[in-house]
């Protein structure tokens, strides 16, 4: 097993799938697996990158409990930001939903589960534009877009779920991407470059849960067997 590199470059070479780290060490081999996740995205407001870990939070079931009966921000107004944000209702005392737009994104059941809940509280056309603490979080300037009144909230912890990025920049000149990054895959999870496969959060379709991702490595895992005793097979090659 290798230490953790940063990849550079992945490519086709032949009958060879090569990859190459940011040191310049190479590694090739007949087929590849792709699974190389996802990033949270950001707000990128002065203030956030302090407090990651402190105050501000990406995984309300790793972290909510830690703030049981405080008041907590959810940012975001898709499904993700609903289903997190209904979940961490078992912790606090009042969380409130920070949207940007004029609506929700999420499916109706969700914006009514929501919209009902006597612990939450939505708020639209609302912007963050600073996080403020020492050497926690400590509070949240808000913006409406409305009014461009700004105020200063208190909350115990904040909770970002405005999408995810795929960690897909190094392949969109080697594989098939969707037009948000993620990798498409055909036949047997395989990518648009033979013997190159991809599973998990940054495959195209994907669910974006831990356990469908493991499930997903493991299926991938024999499809690349398949491949490989086919290859094999047309090669007068055993595979084992």
């Amino acid at each position: 097993m290798l230490p953790a590199q940063t990849i550079a470059e992945v490519r086709a070479d032949g009958s060879y799938r090569t990859v190459i780290t940011e040191s310049g060490d190479e590694y090739s081999a007949m087929a590849l697996l792709l699974s190389v996740g996802t990033r949270y995205r950001r707000l990128n407001v002065p203030g956030e990158e302090d407090f990651i870990g402190a105050g501000i939070h990406f995984c309300a079931t790793c972290d909510g409990p830690f703030y049981k009966g405080e008041q907590m921000v959810v940012i975001g107004g898709g499904n993700s930001a609903l289903e997190e944000g209904l979940f961490l209702t078992r912790f606090a005392e009042k969380v409130t939903l920070l949207v940007r737009g004029d609506s929700l994104r999420a499916s109706q059941i969700l914006q009514e589960k929501a919209a009902n809940h006597p612990k939450m509280e939505i708020r639209f056309n609302t912007t963050v534009h600073e996080f403020r603490g020492k050497r926690r979080l400590s509070g949240v300037v808000v913006k409406d877009g409305k009014s461009n009144a700004t105020e200063e909230i208190h909350p115990g912890a904040v909770f970002v779920f405005i999408g995810l990025d795929p960690n897909t920049g190094f392949l969109s000149n080697l594989v098939e991407l969707d037009d948000w990054g993620f990798v498409r895959t055909f036949d047997n999870m395989q990518t648009s470059v033979e013997g190159i496969f991809a599973a998990g959060d940054a495959r195209a379709g994907s669910t974006k849960q831990v356990a469908s991702a493991v499930g997903e490595g493991a299926a991938a895992a024999l499809m690349i067997r398949q491949y490989l005793e086919k290859l094999g097979g047309r090669r007068g090659y055993r595979g084992d």
